[in-house]
């Protein structure tokens, strides 16, 4: 037989790039990826239940504020609490009320208005000119009279106010200055008879006029006479304030009702707040449609399209807001104030129907909403506290329900990272082991291919004979 010659070994089938072996970070993160798919898919699990999470809480707040807004309309202290008073007549008197007033007409007779009393002097050149030194004293009402003395110190009008004033008289000084020269000007700080300045005992160069007296205002109060030193009148109506402007021998009519722009105001915000939830939750029920890079249509649908939390929510404050009561002068739905429900659920408010409401029946939309049983206001309140109640309302049970998934969601992913933590590093230990390794086969495949390369040069020795 001839020579027989052994295969060689192409070594550079196991060589990547430059040198044998592999890189050990990239082969760890690859497996690694394959490795953190379930966490992955509890993060994503946990993202969308945050997004849940929060939709419902936004609305639970728009829910909480309703009720707030609800409460000031029932509240015996609320919007529908306050009284106003409106005059016939403004430039004979005008009125304000507080929650203690009574409703009702009050005829209001005016013939005289209370003065404040006032005193001048002569006129000097300027209010720096000097003037006799000596006293004076001045009594306010039945008073102690008090003594001003003059010196050179303060013979002067501005000299003079200044001391008055420092004083505390019950007086105001004042240097008044006119194309006639200066003088010195008193008022009282009481109106009416109580206030009615007395000057007297006068030893100085100055000359004293009283020039208005202090008087008390007259009038009459349902025909009931009274006397005020003051233009602003409390006690003779109960609750009420009567600001005195004039006088007139026809008497003005005070009436005295419920604020009807005050509870215009706290109606309109309770709409506006059941409108903001109603909105939140035709939110959630609706879908975005929009085309894709192929044209083909694409629908995207709210986090919490399909819940039944807010499915409840929106049937229950629809039926309130539909709710009758019986009797209450007509005064018997949120319609009857001017109040409508849209096709998606919101609320209208015809301002118009409703001042009318409030004007002529104001007795009857407080009863419609601070009535204890069977009003409109009794029974939206008992819809709002269960649905906003913090253990069995349906939108806090679910929030509930979330927060303890999102709690266990939060403890897997937790445990697989820790597990994901060991596992990295063992396997960063055995591939580092297997690239270890790798790198010594160039020098064993050397050895080798030499040996197999000197056994392939031997020959045969010959061809055997047959014999």
């Amino acid at each position: 037989m001839g020579s027989i010659s052994l295969p060689t070994i192409n070594t550079q089938n196991l060589i990547y790039g430059s040198s044998m072996g592999f890189n050990v970070q990239q082969m760890v993160q690859a497996t690694m990826q394959v490795l953190e798919l379930p966490a992955s898919s509890l993060l994503t699990e946990q993202n969308q239940l945050n997004t849940e999470s929060s939709a419902l809480t936004s609305i639970n707040s728009d829910l909480n504020s309703l009720q707030t807004a609800f409460q000031n309309l029932t509240s015996l202290a609320g919007g529908l609490s306050g009284m106003a008073a409106t005059s016939s007549n403004s430039g004979v008197v005008t009125a304000t009320a507080d929650s203690t007033a009574t409703a009702g007409n009050h005829q209001i007779s005016v013939s005289a208005l209370a003065t404040t009393s006032s005193y001048d002097t002569n006129a000097l050149a300027s209010s720096s000119t000097t003037f006799g030194t000596g006293s004076f004293t001045i009594q306010v009402g039945s008073g102690t009279a008090q003594t001003v003395t003059v010196t050179s110190a303060n013979d002067t009008l501005s000299g003079l106010a200044s001391t008055i004033n420092q004083a505390g008289l019950g007086v105001t000084a004042s240097v008044i200055t006119d194309a006639n020269g200066s003088c010195l000007a008193l008022l009282s700080n009481t109106t009416g008879t109580p206030g009615n300045i007395t000057v007297a005992s006068n030893t100085t160069g100055l000359t004293f006029t009283q020039t208005q007296a202090g008087t008390n205002a007259a009038l009459t109060v349902d025909g009931i006479g009274i006397s005020s030193s003051s233009n602003t009148v409390t006690g003779a109506i109960p609750g009420v304030t009567l600001s005195l402007t004039g006088t007139s021998a026809s008497p003005a009519t005070v009436t005295v009702g419920g604020d009807t722009s005050a509870a215009t105001t706290a109606i309109n915000s309770f709409v506006s707040a059941y409108n903001t939830v109603i909105g939140d939750i035709n939110q959630q029920f609706s879908v975005t449609t929009g085309t894709d890079a192929a044209g083909n249509t694409t629908v995207q649908a709210q986090p919490l399209q399909a819940d039944p939390g807010l499915s409840l929510l929106q049937s229950q404050l629809l039926y309130a807001a539909n709710y009758t009561m019986s009797g209450n002068n007509g005064i018997t739905s949120l319609s009857s104030l001017g109040i409508t429900v849209n096709t998606d659920g919101t609320l209208a408010v015809n301002n118009t129907t409703l001042q009318s409401a409030l004007s002529s029946n104001f007795a009857a939309v407080q009863n419609f909403f601070q009535g204890a049983t069977g009003t409109f206001g009794a029974n939206l309140t008992t819809t709002l506290s269960q649905l906003t109640d913090p253990s069995t309302g349906p939108l806090n049970v679910e929030l509930n329900n979330l927060q303890t998934q999102q709690t266990d969601l939060t403890s897997q992913i937790n445990q697989i990272n820790a597990q994901l933590a060991v596992q990295q590093q063992q396997l960063t230990q055995e591939y580092s082991q297997v690239n270890a390794s790798l790198q010594t086969l160039p020098l064993l495949l050397q050895q080798i291919s030499g040996q197999m390369g000197s056994l392939g040069s031997v020959s045969s020795g010959g061809s055997t004979s047959g014999g």
